[in-house]
Protein backbone atom coordinates (compact mmCIF):
# COMPACT_ATOMS: atom_id res chain seq x y z
CA UNK A 1 0.00 0.00 0.00
CA UNK A 2 3.03 2.41 -0.25
CA UNK A 3 1.89 3.19 -3.31
CA UNK A 4 -1.48 4.48 -2.64
CA UNK A 5 -1.25 8.65 -2.30
CA UNK A 6 -5.34 9.60 -2.44
CA UNK A 7 -8.16 7.61 -1.10
CA UNK A 8 -11.94 9.30 -0.72
CA UNK A 9 -14.95 7.97 1.03
CA UNK A 10 -18.54 8.46 -0.95
CA UNK A 11 -21.49 8.20 0.59
CA UNK A 12 -25.19 9.65 1.57
CA UNK A 13 -24.57 11.86 5.06
CA UNK A 14 -25.06 9.27 8.36
CA UNK A 15 -23.54 6.90 6.49
CA UNK A 16 -20.71 6.68 8.21
CA UNK A 17 -18.12 7.98 6.33
CA UNK A 18 -16.30 10.38 9.16
CA UNK A 19 -16.03 7.27 11.08
CA UNK A 20 -14.35 4.92 7.78
CA UNK A 21 -11.92 7.69 7.12
CA UNK A 22 -10.83 8.10 10.72
CA UNK A 23 -10.64 4.68 11.10
CA UNK A 24 -8.86 3.87 8.03
CA UNK A 25 -6.43 6.87 9.16
CA UNK A 26 -5.69 5.66 12.23
CA UNK A 27 -5.05 1.84 11.51
CA UNK A 28 -2.62 3.08 8.30
CA UNK A 29 -1.20 5.88 9.26
CA UNK A 30 -2.68 8.46 6.49
CA UNK A 31 -3.29 11.83 6.71
CA UNK A 32 -6.87 12.84 6.82
CA UNK A 33 -9.03 15.55 5.27
CA UNK A 34 -12.49 16.60 6.20
CA UNK A 35 -15.17 18.68 4.10
CA UNK A 36 -14.97 22.48 5.35
CA UNK A 37 -18.26 22.66 7.77
CA UNK A 38 -16.49 24.94 10.30
CA UNK A 39 -15.98 27.95 7.75
CA UNK A 40 -18.18 27.66 5.45
CA UNK A 41 -20.05 31.04 4.64
CA UNK A 42 -23.22 29.31 3.07
CA UNK A 43 -23.85 26.26 5.75
CA UNK A 44 -26.32 27.98 7.87
CA UNK A 45 -27.76 30.35 5.09
CA UNK A 46 -28.52 27.03 3.13
CA UNK A 47 -30.22 25.40 5.93
CA UNK A 48 -32.44 28.21 6.73
CA UNK A 49 -33.36 28.69 2.85
CA UNK A 50 -32.39 25.52 0.82
CA UNK A 51 -33.64 26.96 -2.53
CA UNK A 52 -31.65 30.27 -2.03
CA UNK A 53 -28.65 29.07 -0.93
CA UNK A 54 -28.01 25.60 -2.73
CA UNK A 55 -25.77 26.98 -5.89
CA UNK A 56 -23.59 29.26 -3.53
CA UNK A 57 -23.39 26.25 -1.47
CA UNK A 58 -22.30 23.58 -3.64
CA UNK A 59 -19.76 26.43 -5.64
CA UNK A 60 -18.24 26.79 -2.15
CA UNK A 61 -18.01 23.08 -1.33
CA UNK A 62 -16.18 22.31 -5.40
CA UNK A 63 -13.67 25.15 -4.96
CA UNK A 64 -12.95 23.82 -1.21
CA UNK A 65 -12.62 20.26 -2.64
CA UNK A 66 -10.84 21.02 -5.89
CA UNK A 67 -7.91 22.93 -3.40
CA UNK A 68 -7.94 19.76 -1.58
CA UNK A 69 -7.61 17.45 -3.98
CA UNK A 70 -4.97 20.31 -5.83
CA UNK A 71 -2.94 19.76 -2.22
CA UNK A 72 -3.21 16.12 -2.09
CA UNK A 73 -1.51 15.64 -5.36
CA UNK A 74 1.29 18.10 -4.95
CA UNK A 75 1.99 16.57 -1.18
CA UNK A 76 3.94 13.19 -0.53
CA UNK A 77 1.25 11.94 2.11
CA UNK A 78 -1.22 9.71 1.68
CA UNK A 79 -4.33 11.00 2.49
CA UNK A 80 -7.94 9.57 2.93
CA UNK A 81 -10.68 12.12 2.72
CA UNK A 82 -14.15 12.11 3.88
CA UNK A 83 -15.96 13.63 0.60
CA UNK A 84 -15.02 13.77 -3.21
CA UNK A 85 -15.37 16.05 -5.88
CA UNK A 86 -17.63 13.90 -7.80
CA UNK A 87 -20.22 13.25 -5.43
CA UNK A 88 -21.75 17.04 -6.32
CA UNK A 89 -21.81 16.51 -9.82
CA UNK A 90 -23.01 12.69 -9.68
CA UNK A 91 -25.13 12.43 -6.62
CA UNK A 92 -25.97 15.43 -4.86
CA UNK A 93 -27.01 17.61 -8.21
CA UNK A 94 -29.66 14.51 -9.62
CA UNK A 95 -30.82 14.33 -5.96
CA UNK A 96 -31.14 18.21 -5.94
CA UNK A 97 -32.96 18.00 -9.86
CA UNK A 98 -35.58 15.42 -8.65
CA UNK A 99 -36.59 17.20 -5.08
CA UNK A 100 -37.08 20.36 -6.87
CA UNK A 101 -39.14 19.52 -9.93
Amino acid sequence: MSNLKHIAVAGNIGAGKTTLTEMLAKHYGWEVQFEDTTTNPYLSDFYEDMQRWSFNLQIYFLNSRYQQVTDIRNGTNTVVQDRTIYEDAHIFAPIFMICNS
